[in-house]
């Protein structure tokens, strides 16, 4: 089992950035996907997710609008449109099922001018 994520990095706030995440080991068709996001000395926030079978997609209040999660066969993608200071933040993809969940070793997303 393996995910990387890529695709962060710095970024004008108002700015966009698509962060990826390449996945070994499942089909994400079968499972829950999504990213959170962590900030040194807060806790980490659910950003996004699709649900297994019926593939709803959840976004926290924080990023709807702004944000738009899509998966395939092997990759999951995170759209982040409209960028504010305060998305700055460690990014992690994971995957999901009822008794376990993996998550990659993550991407910084800095939003600054």
């Amino acid at each position: 089992v393996q995910l990387v994520e890529s695709g962060g990095g710095l970024v004008q706030p108002g700015g966009s950035l698509r962060l990826s995440c390449a996945v070994s080991g499942f089909e994400l068709a079968y499972y829950t996907v999504g990213w959170f996001r962590q900030v040194p000395g807060k806790a980490r926030e659910g950003v996004s997710c699709i649900n297994r079978g019926d593939g709803t997609t959840y976004y926290a209040t924080s990023v709807k609008g702004r944000f738009t999660i899509s998966r395939d066969n092997a990759k999951m993608y995170l759209q982040m449109d409209s960028l504010k200071p305060e998305d700055t933040a460690a990014y992690y993809c994971y995957v999901r099922s009822s008794t376990w969940s993996y998550w990659g070793q993550g991407t910084q997303v800095t939003v600054s001018s």
